[in-house]
């Protein structure tokens, strides 16, 4: 990228293909988004407005409308893949960056207005909300235990961006509580999203920044969360270790995951209750017009909504301690049963 299309006090973090983008830190201004109960409210009839024009067009000419446009967006074609059945890591972390922060090749009048769509500001809030609960969640008991090392677990979480915007978040509120060893373990299908997740790391880690001076691993495994004795076993793992273990899925295994998925990765986390302590994540809403909405793509997103959702959580042996509202669902944090 052109230093001309940089902010300099931004964070940058480089893809595998050369692509420069800003590093998300939801303490930003430039990222942070207002989450007061009126601001939401707002937000959510911007994105049922949305999603009532968009029901109001037959799939076909939507579909022709669509096609049209991606030709001229690199972004709308990536999101087009006729093969794709769920956002990609890394395009979906290139729409919450936000139409100000968009770099090269993103800049198209395209672009910016599928960025800006409430839909997508709707992910943006998604995201800040799962990682102050993941933040919330982890702090008490990080403050209960000094000596104890931290590992996070991110599920389908490509970059991993809500868990090193819940370490940000610690940070700022206590920097003490980070004075431990700190793993982070990425468990996506994809291997993109999470060696971007690498280089945000070791950008929000150089001097001056976020989480400089912090010990932090980073790992990436191969990972289907329809077999998860992976998990399983890292889990066991940790938790021999005495850590305090916590995980996350922002956009994904609690949305596209189906029950028996679900129900057998919260059981290999809460490993009869000597796992995690903490899970976040988020959920689809099962709201009748979100259901439309939703049944007209292609992506295999399943609109359950809390109430869906809560007895899966249960038969995985969680309970779900807080929940925050967004206009495309909830998200949720579990703490074992």
């Amino acid at each position: 990228m052109d230093s001309a299309n940089s902010k300099s006090d931004l964070v940058y973090a480089t893809t595998d293909d050369g692509l420069r983008l800003p590093v998300i830190d939801v303490t930003r201004p430039e990222f942070a988004l207002p989450d007061d109960a009126a601001s939401v409210a707002a937000l959510d009839a911007a994105v049922r407005e949305a999603e009532w024009r968009n029901a109001l067009i037959p799939g076909f000419i939507m579909g022709f409308m669509l096609r049209s446009a991606a030709r001229r967006s690199r972004l709308l074609a990536d999101i087009m893949q006729p093969e794709a059945t769920y956002l990609a890591g890394l395009t979906t972390y290139i729409m919450k960056l936000g139409v100000e922060n968009l770099p090269p090749p993103f800049t198209t009048d395209i672009d910016r207005r599928l960025v800006s769509a409430p839909p997508v500001v709707a992910m943006r809030l998604r995201l800040q909300q799962v990682a102050k609960l993941l933040a919330d969640g982890v702090e008490p008991r990080l403050a209960a235990n000094a000596a104890a090392p931290l590992v996070l677990i991110n599920i389908g979480g490509g970059p991993a961006i809500d868990s090193l915007n819940a370490l940000i978040l610690l940070r700022r509120r206590n920097a003490a509580l980070l004075a431990r060893p700190i793993a982070i373990h990425v468990l996506d299908i994809d291997p993109a999203g999470p060696r971007f997740g690498a280089a945000a790391l070791a950008a929000l880690s150089a001097p001056d920044q976020p989480l400089a001076g912090l010990d932090v691993a980073f790992t990436h495994e191969q990972y289907d969360w329809n077999a998860p004795s992976l998990l399983a076993d890292l889990v066991r793992r940790t938790g021999s270790q005495n850590a305090i273990v916590a995980a996350s899925s922002e956009g994904a295994l609690f949305e596209y995951g189906d029950d028996d998925a679900i129900v057998a990765n919260l059981d290999a986390l809460h490993n009869d209750g000597r796992g995690a302590k903490v899970v976040a994540g988020s959920v689809t809403s099962a709201d009748a017009l979100h259901r439309q909405s939703v049944a007209n793509t292609r992506f295999k997103l399943v609109p359950r909504g809390l109430e869906g959702f809560r007895p899966l959580a249960a038969r995985g042996g969680f309970g779900i301690a807080r929940s925050e509202t967004a206009p495309l669902g909830d998200q949720v944090l579990l703490e074992p049963a």
